[in-house]
């Protein structure tokens, strides 16, 4: 496979974005998002996707022109409408806004509205991470799990991300989709040709399959079985109940070209540690934990694994499939 340096990647994406209708912007924020992403090995949420959010843009299921805003703020809790553009300007803008209002109120919510895919969630949380804080972050998807005790897919598959800042080391990354595994992977090994594993997935009749297209087609199998489907449900309220952004079932597939605006919600959390308990007292906590952990042969600090790769892929840049590449570089109007 070709390899390209972080930089190259992110300007090849760039202007596939921008050649398919984004403003640069938009463009720009998205292109960083997704190579973030295959720089930590997570080809699922990476420029694979450039494709498909190029196509929406073309089709109108994303806005280019879209500029995000902020439509109503109270205190530590602010709503951000990402006018049916691609998800990462709005994204940031209401994490700088949870940022700023953590500070003054000591903890803030920002939630999204009428958004697109947001990529990997945990990435959105690297400012708060910065700036000292805790953060969370939740994203509802297109309808692709069942509710508990259901069988027609209602729920997406719904992200949830945390991050915990140390005092000189880098923080604790949890990312974790609620069922079994992300769908993008399904939506990879469909692309691929191959099949996936038994337990990832149900058919459209509710039958188990390993067959990806069929996957696709039915409804994905939550972690853990009714605790991630009832996890998924807290999700989908807190991004939607409260932003008035569609349910899973009311947006169109991502892995369609044509379609309706997803219209889809984010929330982000960011709590000061010096609101609470105190500054210092959380450093201790979170280092007295860390070492009881690492006491355990075998124990990985969430997240570390992911920053090894994206140190690595720095200094030798990222492997990128060459027919992946030539039609990056078709869709940017480019030969090879």
């Amino acid at each position: 496979m070709p390899i390209l340096s972080p930089a190259d990647l992110e300007s090849l994406v760039r202007r596939v974005l921008e050649r398919a209708g984004a403003n640069p912007v938009m463009a720009e924020a998205t292109a960083r998002a997704l190579v973030h992403a295959d720089a930590r090995g997570i080809a699922s949420h990476g420029v694979s996707r450039a494709a498909q959010y190029a196509t929406h843009l073309v089709n109108g299921r994303a806005d280019g022109a879209a500029q995000p805003a902020i439509v109503k703020a109270k205190g530590g809790a602010v709503l951000v409408d990402a006018r049916c553009g691609l998800a990462f300007p709005a994204c940031a803008l209401a994490v700088d806004e949870v940022i700023r209002r953590a500070r003054e109120h000591g903890v803030a919510f920002a939630g999204v509205t009428n958004s697109h895919h947001f990529g990997v969630a945990a990435y959105h949380l690297m400012p708060i991470a910065s700036a000292g804080f805790v953060g969370l972050a939740f994203g509802n998807s297109p309808a692709a799990m069942a509710v508990a005790g259901g069988k027609r897919a209602l729920l997406g598959t719904n992200p949830i991300a945390a991050v915990f800042p140390r005092r000189k080391d880098a923080p604790l990354v949890v990312d974790l989709s609620l069922s079994e595994v992300a769908r993008g992977k399904v939506m990879v090994a469909a692309k691929e040709g191959r099949a996936i594993p038994p337990g990832w997935a149900l058919d459209r009749d509710g039958n188990p399959t390993t067959d990806p297209k069929a996957a696709l087609g039915g409804s994905m199998l939550p972690m853990g079985g009714t605790k991630g489907a009832m996890l998924a449900l807290i999700v989908e309220l807190l991004v939607t109940a409260l932003t008035g952004a569609s349910m899973g079932f009311e947006a169109s597939s991502f892995f369609a070209d044509e379609g309706n605006r997803p219209r889809l919600g984010q929330a982000f959390l960011a709590f000061d540690p010096g609101a609470l308990a105190g500054r210092e007292v959380y450093l201790k906590r979170i280092e007295t934990l860390i070492a009881e952990m690492e006491k355990d042969e075998g124990v990985r600090l969430p997240g570390y694994r992911r920053d090894a790769m994206a140190a690595r892929a720095a200094i030798v840049g990222i492997d990128i499939p060459q027919a992946l590449i030539d039609d990056l570089r078709r869709r940017a109007g480019e030969s090879r």
